[in-house]
């Protein structure tokens, strides 16, 4: 598996969240799973509230790493786990490019199919 490189590091703090989360959005629409899934996931993750999730959706300049500086991630995060985008999350170093692989992991599960308390390591 490759380990990602600094490079690579540096683009994933500078996207910004809202350039992204259109893509969230259509993926999980896609396969049948509603916004209100989705934000439930995203709130979940970073700890946000609704009403602070907006805010991050509606801030065109935000980038993830603000975006994760903001966020309290939840204390079963490191249970997610496996492949996404080549990486395996539990090797990914950067803490920053590990928790968004996490938000990348969690979606895909989503728009997978798989159940919300599964998604959300609640069994």
């Amino acid at each position: 598996m490759p380990t990602t490189t600094p490079e690579h590091d540096a683009r994933v703090a500078k996207l910004t969240f809202a350039s992204v989360y259109p893509h969230y959005v259509t993926k999980v629409e896609k396969k049948g799973r509603t916004v209100e899934e989705l934000h439930e996931v995203i709130r979940w993750l970073t700890g946000f509230t609704e009403k602070q999730l907006q805010k991050c959706i509606e801030d065109r300049s935000l980038t993830f790493e603000q975006f994760f500086k903001k966020a309290k991630l939840h204390p079963n995060a490191p249970m997610i786990k496996g492949v996404i985008c080549g990486y395996r999350i539990e090797d990914i170093e950067t803490p920053l490019t590990r928790q968004c692989r996490y938000m990348d992991k969690l979606i895909e599960e989503l728009a997978r199919g798989r159940k919300m308390e599964k998604i959300l390591r609640t069994a």
